[in-house]
């Protein structure tokens, strides 16, 4: 097991080194997408950098366990204990019932990361089928002294717990009313939150509790699923660094007050978005959904260039980025498939040193609180100098070198086992030509070589002349 790995832990603000309550077991929790539109590069962005540190995890001898929910019920449009429910209202617009709409864009969430190459999760809870849950665990909290209920809504008395604030920094003696939380009337303190809110006239999500018919509050549900798949404390908590306040903070509050236990160990948040240089958001009209950017990019151009991001670190999307990835992309599959073209049995360098030092150095920025840009870096300066020694490999050594590349792979996750062969490899008509130029070359005849070389160009076949022969690309 790899014990060499730090993480920045959002709960202390410092890297730490990290141990596991299992020596070979890791329990993760992510707080999944409200699933009632397309997910976007946002969500993007977190699910690949999550993706590949659960990778990591595995790859370094962990078990894991991965849980992400899927919040169909309870998410509110001002995001605290007032509006309209996000689902309710997207559903009641585009003329659904509202799990219809949640079964839509779960389903398009799997066709959209499976797309990206990203896992699916060990488990994948709904809040709307844990209603049983949410309502015994808030009885508890009741029953500790910690909630309350008044006119069928049940509020978490942020008071009763004096940690509050240690996720975000954000105390009670710091706290500005009004702000993300906005405040009703009936609550004890305005940064009361809601665990169970009793619903209005024509509310659709809706189910019978001791206090009222009404719905669980957002910040509830991640607390009851994630204490009931993976426990009261556990290794990993992952989300945006959006979730911060108030959803993770009020998340600690309910799961330790219910407890009396730490709720998890390590929390790690993502950064946000940028589009060309502006913060992505639905009101500048700036949202991109990735089923869009699949119409026009490799998926995996996309995953590659959000690995070229560290998780924590906001990234900004341009077309610049995902050219340069994709030029990224084709120098390691190109690489890959002029391996395949090796043939002497003779070698010229000491390759298992080569490799040896640049798993090394992968390690090193990976154990570094998951350091993908890093890791890609050392893995593209591999990739440079193994093309520029291809002649100089044996076959021997080019399976060990491919060996390595989708070793890797199993963290970073490119697909590097399915080289394109549209991009890589010629059909028999192009190859043929190939030869012939070839055969012409060998005869110094240059006017035909150079004929044929310009006729492929046209054809998109770039040729390169090199000591152990010509060499190909399809542009």
């Amino acid at each position: 097991m790899n014990d060499q790995i730090s993480i920045y832990n959002t709960l202390s603000r410092k890297k730490e080194r990290f141990i596991p309550k299992s020596p070979d077991e890791i329990k993760m929790y992510v707080c999944g997408p409200t699933v009632y539109d397309f997910s976007h590069l946002g969500h993007a962005k977190g699910y690949v950098s999550l993706d590949v540190i659960r990778r990591y995890l595995l790859w370094s001898g962990f078990k894991v366990t991965y849980v992400q929910n899927f919040t169909d019920v309870g998410h509110l449009t001002d995001d605290a204990d007032e509006g309209e429910d996000k689902i309710e209202k997207r559903a009641k617009e585009s003329k659904v019932g509202p799990m219809e709409l949640v079964d839509k864009f779960i389903s398009a969430y799997f066709n959209d990361f499976r797309a990206l190459n990203v896992l699916d999760p060990d488990i994948a809870p709904r809040p709307s089928e844990h209603i049983k849950e949410i309502i015994d665990f808030i009885e508890v909290l009741i029953k500790k002294g910690f909630a309350y209920e008044i006119i069928g809504s049940v509020y978490f008395d942020v008071t009763k717990f004096k940690d509050y604030g240690k996720l975000s920094g954000r105390t009670l003696e710091k706290a500005k009313t009004g702000t993300r939380i906005e405040v009703r009337d009936e609550k004890r303190n305005p940064e009361d939150f809601a665990l169970w809110i009793k619903a209005e006239t024509g509310h659709i999500l809706k189910w019978d509790s001791p206090w009222s018919v009404g719905y669980p509050g957002w910040h509830i549900e991640c607390s009851v699923m994630s204490q009931k798949y993976l426990g009261n404390n556990f290794d990993i908590h992952g989300g945006g660094s959006d979730n911060i306040f108030p959803h993770n903070e009020d998340e600690i509050a309910q799961s330790e007050s219910f407890s009396g236990e730490k709720m998890a160990n390590y929390w790690l948040h993502w950064g946000m978005v940028k589009i060309e240089g502006e913060k992505m958001s639905k009101s500048k009209g700036n949202s991109k959904f990735i089923f869009n950017l699949l119409e026009n990019h490799d998926p995996i151009v996309i995953r590659l260039a959000i690995l070229k991001s560290h998780y924590r670190s906001i990234i900004n999307f341009s077309e610049k980025l995902f050219t340069e990835s994709e030029k990224n992309l084709d120098s390691i599959y190109s690489v890959l498939a002029l391996l395949q073209e090796v043939e002497t049995e003779k070698s010229q360098v000491e390759i298992s040193s080569w490799i040896n030092k640049a798993r090394q150095n992968f390690i090193l920025a990976m154990n570094d609180d998951f350091n993908t840009p890093l890791a890609l870096s050392h893995l593209f300066d591999f990739t440079k100098k193994i093309k520029a020694n291809l002649e100089k490999i044996s076959v021997t050594q080019a399976l060990e070198i491919q060996a390595f590349y989708l070793d890797i792979d199993g963290v970073i996750g490119l697909g590097l086992d399915k080289v394109r062969p549209s991009k890589y490899e010629l059909d028999e008509c192009l190859r043929e030509k190939i030869y012939e130029r070839e055969d012409a070359r060998k005869r110094k005849d240059w006017q035909t070589a150079d004929g044929i070389r310009d006729e492929l160009l046209k054809k998109g076949i770039e040729l390169e002349d090199t000591a152990s022969g010509v060499k190909y690309k399809k542009l």
